[in-house]
């Protein structure tokens, strides 16, 4: 545990906080947390609502598979507790978050914490961002946090627990201990988190090397499903990953902030969405399936009532390719299905019908059929393509949800501006041979569009111009030039939410990533990054853009 100063006192060591055990608790009331990793191995915590639903489907599920033998429900669609994370699906045997518009991934976790923690209590430590919102810290520090306040310590020393940073509660400010650059903090309060059961010991703040420590600080893509299962911990030979915040995050788990679209979280309950026509919602005033959680915490699926087409009605009126059409020209049917295959996007068995048949449908293409993607040779259900392609930018393209290979030209959503570039000779930390490229993006607020989360809504953009900056090497021109190409199809950037600042209907980076700074790269977004040109080209790569691109 980090180390803590109270007043009149000096530093304490990792059990210096009075009545607390160094990383663990013996209470029997758990609090759960379920977390995801952002891009620069940071562990951001879910609502304490979205937590609730995520535990009760997680327990539910344990319930039913120690009755029946059966093991533990494949997928959890996070639009059914918050409708902004509707493209988003939690794969619970692999611990990833699945972004079913895009194939994003990025790793999700589970702590449990003591119920009278900040967790339990549903207390959130947060630090200022650069745009002026406010993000939070992962629930460890924010327990521990909260500890420290509770205990009247005046400043307290983050480094034990991955962070080169101290917090004064008198100021409440947090202090980079290298740069002494300053944030504000702030202490809010949110709901709380679910209560479980907790067959386990308690974390009370920093991680350690127990089993849930090695089971959930892991980082990256996760390639084994048995590993991570939450019924069969690794045994205690098991190698725990590096911490996230020392280890290179590859871009297949990079994750993007979730956005309002219409909802397409995975099966069987969702309102089912006809390609062809409008959705065909639950009325006002039926029968709720929502789910109560432990600690009261309700997380129903809202009923809605609509008097005219839907947002993805009027964008498919307005497309000039059928879906079924698109899906039938890169997928080959296949006349049999693998019996030992799942389907990744609805987790149903390839033998099984869609599990998007009742939420998604179509003339044409019925819930059993399975096609095979024509280059990569990944198969799945041609509805559940289909679905997916009708919640996407629906711009005549596919992309694999398993590899990413693109078919088609894939474009964006990006809205109207200008890209300039210049160059001077001053060298970036790290490239010491060659000068800079600079690009300034300029975009200026405007009505959406009917490729946009809320059309007709007008939406703003912060923080533009957006300067980023490039060694004017061969590498680096190299990269300028798939830059053009990606800002032509529209996909540098897009219209959702702030994923610092929590503001929607904004322009918001997409999933190609810039260095926005020259140097005083602590922050992610400047140089020395000796990875991040390659980086930066898979990341292009993944949208398509390509050298070939350079050659038509």
């Amino acid at each position: 545990m980090a180390a803590a100063q109270g007043a009149g006192s000096s530093s304490a060591g990792p059990s210096g906080l009075p009545g607390s055990a160094p990383g663990h608790s013996s209470s029997s009331t758990a609090v759960a947390v379920w977390e995801w990793q952002d891009e620069f191995g940071r562990w951001r915590p879910y609502r304490g609502n979205v937590c609730s639903y995520i535990e009760q489907v997680f327990q539910a599920s344990q319930q039913k598979g120690r009755r029946s033998g059966s093991g533990l429900v494949s997928s959890i669609p996070l639009g059914h507790a918050d409708p902004a994370l509707a493209p988003y699906v939690i794969d619970i045997p692999s611990l990833m978050q699945f972004r079913q518009d895009t194939g994003t991934m990025r790793a999700v976790r589970r702590h449990l914490f003591p119920g009278d923690s900040a967790a339990g209590q549903g207390i959130l430590w947060e630090w200022q961002n650069d745009e002026g919102g406010w993000s939070p810290y992962e629930m460890s520090v924010c327990v521990f946090l909260e500890q420290a306040h509770a205990t009247n310590y005046q400043r307290v020393d983050l480094g034990p627990l991955g962070y080169n940073y101290e917090v004064d509660f008198v100021a409440q400010v947090q202090t980079n201990k290298t740069t002494r650059f300053r944030r504000s903090v702030q202490r809010r309060l949110d709901a709380p988190y679910p209560v479980t059961a907790s067959p386990a010991p308690l974390h009370t703040g920093a991680a350690c090397s127990c089993q849930q420590c090695w089971l959930n600080s892991g980082t990256g893509p996760i390639t084994t499903r048995s590993r991570h299962s939450m019924i069969n911990f690794p045994n205690s030979s098991a190698t725990p990953q590096v911490s996230g915040r020392t280890a290179s995050v590859s871009s297949s788990s990079i994750g993007f902030v979730p956005y309002n679209k219409p909802t397409l979280s995975a099966a069987r309950s969702t309102p089912r969405l006809n390609a062809q026509s409008t959705w065909a919602l639950p009325q006002a005033g039926g029968p709720s399936t929502g789910l109560s959680a432990a600690n009261g915490v309700s997380t129903p699926n809202l009923p809605v009532k609509m008097s005219k087409p839907s947002k993805v009605a009027q964008a498919l009126a307005a497309m000039p390719t059928e879906p079924e059409a698109v899906v039938r020209k890169y997928l080959e049917e296949l006349k049999g299905a693998p019996a030992d295959e799942d389907c990744i996007i609805c987790m149903e068995k390839l033998c099984s019908p869609s599990g998007y048949s009742d939420a998604c449908e179509s003339s044409t293409i019925k819930p059993e059929m399975v096609g095979r993607l024509r280059n990569c040779q990944h198969a799945f259900h041609m509805l559940c393509m289909l679905a997916m392609y009708a919640n996407g930018n629906k711009d005549g393209s596919l992309q694999c949800p398993s590899c990413k290979t693109i078919y088609g030209e894939k474009t964006g959503t990006q809205p109207k501006g200008k890209m300039e570039v210049s160059t001077f000779p001053q060298s970036l930390p790290g490239h010491k041979d060659c000068g800079t490229i600079q690009i300034v993006y300029h975009i200026s607020r405007g009505i959406q569009g009917p490729e946009h989360p809320n059309p007709g809504m007008p939406y703003t953009a912060r923080g533009f111009p957006r300067y980023c900056y490039l060694p004017d090497n061969e590498k680096g021109r190299k990269v300028l030039e798939l830059l053009r190409v990606a800002w032509k199809r529209r996909l540098i950037f897009t219209v959702g939410t702030s994923n610092t600042t929590g503001e929607s209907n904004t322009v918001v980076w997409n999933e190609i990533h810039h260095k926005t700074e020259m140097d005083t790269n602590l922050s992610g977004h400047g140089y020395p990054d000796p990875n991040y040109l390659d980086n930066v080209l898979a990341e292009l790569a993944a949208q398509g853009v390509t050298e070939d691109c350079l050659r038509q």
